[in-house]
């Protein structure tokens, strides 16, 4: 696994709540960051905030 970005750990740590984050969430998070959705979840892993109500297996 490559390093993630430090703009991405930000950026996800700013939308995550109470340690979690919806699938939606993330996804549009990656989007809007113009990564791919893996980029995002390696972030969750790395940050320990979980992807709550997951659509598509995304991560």
């Amino acid at each position: 696994m490559a390093e993630v970005a430090p703009e991405v750990l930000e950026a996800v740590k700013n939308a995550a709540r109470d340690g979690k984050i919806s699938c939606t969430a993330a996804r549009k998070l990656a989007a809007d960051l113009k990564v791919p959705p893996r980029v995002v979840g390696e972030a969750c892993n790395a940050l320990k905030i979980k992807i709550k109500a997951c659509e598509l297996g995304c991560f």
